[in-house]
């Protein structure tokens, strides 16, 4: 019998991330530091672990408003170029030492503009960390590819314009586009005009969606914007019956969603202190992947919820009794969904992925 999987072999394994937050992801020190720097006065606590805590409390709230309270500290603080540099350039730097070696991080540049930086200025800023964060960690022995996508707030007017800088950027470290922030009150239809004008570019977009507004929002991402894939998408499991013999009968909106290879973006520790879940062990992860949904493994927001791409798979291994084949596949799945060119993508599954979970399973 195999031994169950521990952290430090969790710890070995590559990995592909699809859902980060950029300003989600600070080291609490960065956030100090930062926060000096540039007069920012109004942080909750001025010691890096006591910091650490009150933003893993905080969030630990049981809705995604009350969720998304905590991060106008982290982007308070991230208002200039070397910061938004820095912030960047670190976040790649603690990925690759978690063994990730593909990830895309998403942030609302609309929301780094206080200070009177142009939407240009702040995406040439991070893309600039991105880089030198991936030279940073070839030195240091590990190989890794991040991109960025941008973020429009859904409650906000400003999609189309950040959609656009998305085409502006896309050969330049700029992969996507997507929404976020509170869901209800603000669907995703609402942005319909920055859907077409990426679909118009042949531009690759993610939703956030069916993580606190339920299946409806699902419905509306993928048959009215034509989303490629979908942020969280949890309570697809509402339109998941199961049977008296213990199989399931999908409706129309799971069908199109399984039938259509959707990418599931999955962030369990999120969800769990959304309350878009009671727990990782009552997460519909498993079921999902079980009836061979196309689910991911992701963080959201490392800082927040405090965790890592290796917390989040070590999780799932203690819920669901996950084994290297079950984690190789999930990883494969985000890449096979990542929004960079084909042949890029099979290289970093052939290349890197399968052989080194091949060394892992012996």
């Amino acid at each position: 019998m195999t031994a169950p999987l521990n952290p430090d072999m969790i710890g070995q394994a590559p990995k592909a991330l699809l859902h980060d937050h950029l300003d989600g992801g600070l080291r609490p020190a960065t956030v100090l530091e930062l926060a000096q720097q540039v007069g920012y006065d109004h942080l909750p606590a001025t010691d890096a672990d006591e910091l650490a805590t009150w933003f893993r409390t905080a969030a630990h709230s049981g809705s995604l408003e009350r969720y998304l309270e905590p991060f106008a500290h982290t982007v308070g603080v991230m208002q200039t170029p070397a910061a938004l540099y820095r912030v960047a350039c670190e976040c790649v730097e603690d990925l690759a030492a978690d063994n990730v070696v593909y990830g895309e991080v998403r942030f609302a540049p609309e929301l780094h503009i206080t200070e009177g930086l142009s939407l240009d200025d702040v995406v040439d800023a991070v893309l600039a960390g991105f880089a030198d964060g991936e030279k940073a960690a070839r030195a240091d022995g590990r190989t890794i590819t991040v991109r960025c996508l941008v973020t429009a707030m859904r409650h906000a007017a400003r999609s189309l314009e950040i959609a656009e800088l998305a085409i502006r950027f896309r050969d330049k470290g700029v992969v996507g586009f997507d929404i976020a922030g509170a869901e209800a009150g603000h669907p995703p239809t609402r942005h319909l005009d920055a859907f077409e004008y990426m679909r118009e570019n042949n531009g690759r977009f993610t939703i956030h969606a069916g993580e606190a507004f339920g299946l409806p929002s699902i419905h509306e991402a993928i048959a009215f914007c034509g989303a490629d894939r979908l942020g969280h998408g949890v309570r697809i499991v509402d339109d998941i019956a199961e049977n008296p013999d213990g199989t399931h009968t999908l409706g129309r909106v799971a069908a199109i969603v399984r039938d259509k290879r959707i990418p599931l973006e999955m962030c369990p520790s999120s969800n769990v202190q959304t309350g878009a879940v009671a727990s990782i062990a009552e997460h519909p992860f498993a079921l999902l992947a079980r009836l061979r949904f196309r689910v991911t493994v992701n963080t959201d927001n490392r800082l927040m919820s405090d965790t890592t791409m290796s917390q989040e798979m070590l999780r799932l291994v203690e819920a669901f009794g996950y084994g290297w084949s079950d984690l190789a596949r999930f990883t494969i799945n985000a890449m096979k969904s990542a929004f960079i060119p084909f042949d890029e993508r099979l290289a970093i599954i052939d290349d890197v992925i399968k052989p080194r979970f091949a060394v892992l399973i012996g």
